[in-house]
């Protein structure tokens, strides 16, 4: 087994009398793609809040990169990288000048900037692309530079929240790739998705509802013990039985 880089345990979040995320564990391996999936409210963004030091539970705890969830949310941070859907590269900037200004944000010289920023530029094959404004590149090419931006300071976890909503097929799937070349240098990758066909990408995937996670295991497990042909048809199976949504 490889190193825990995540771990969480009794994990609980509750606003007044709602319970978000009620009594969750798991814990996820260095170099893990790790699948976080349910349907609208289920908890998973408060889940990913607390594990990103920006919300603090009500109960339980856990570890992300060896900073405890509880009391340490700033060095977390460090320690991390973040994207979203609604990723916040600036598009009245140019690819180059918001490579720099977020490098410079995750605290790296302007030696590492320039290092890592060419490579990054030229795996991307995005040199052409240095001084292009970033509002007018297609919605495709600013996911993958945003996911790049989110990894330049060789961050031990990067979580990415529902990050190729809007775009193409062929785009997901070349953002996948990009997923599997991070990991396979030993980043974990904590992903959300709406798309069930990108579950099936994931190591292990984790589904909740209603604030509990309801099943864990890899894709193939899940299906195995759904009697399941796909994850979509787990997904459907799981999501039956939430009493919430929203």
């Amino acid at each position: 087994m490889s190193d825990i880089v995540i771990s969480v345990k009794n994990l609980t979040k509750r606003f007044g009398d709602f319970i978000a995320v009620n009594n969750i564990s798991f814990d996820v391996e260095k170099g893990e793609i790790f699948g976080f999936l349910g349907a609208n409210g289920a908890g998973k963004t408060t889940a990913m809040r607390m594990l990103c030091g920006l919300s603090r539970p009500t109960s339980g705890g856990g570890t992300v990169a060896g900073c405890s969830i509880m009391g340490e949310g700033e060095k977390i941070k460090r320690h991390i990288g973040y994207m979203s859907q609604r990723f916040s590269l600036y598009n009245d900037l140019t690819v180059w000048e918001n490579i720099r200004l977020y490098a410079t944000v995750y605290g790296l010289s302007l030696r590492q900037i320039d290092e890592r920023g060419k490579a990054m530029l030229s795996r991307l094959s995005f040199l052409d692309e240095r001084n292009t404004l970033v509002g007018s590149l297609p919605l495709g090419w600013k996911q993958k530079l945003a996911f790049a931006i989110a990894t330049i300071h060789e961050p031990e976890v990067v979580f990415l929240d529902e990050p190729t909503g809007g775009v193409d097929p062929i785009t997901r799937r070349q953002f996948w790739e990009l997923i599997y070349e991070t990991a396979a240098g030993g980043t974990t990758i904590f992903v959300t998705t709406h798309y069930m066909d990108e579950a099936e990408y994931c190591h292990r995937v984790s589904i909740m509802v209603d604030g509990e996670v309801h099943a864990l295991d890899t894709p193939a497990q899940l299906k195995q013990q759904y009697a399941a042909d796909t994850m979509d048809e787990v997904f459907r199976i799981l999501a039956r039985s939430a009493q919430r949504g929203g």
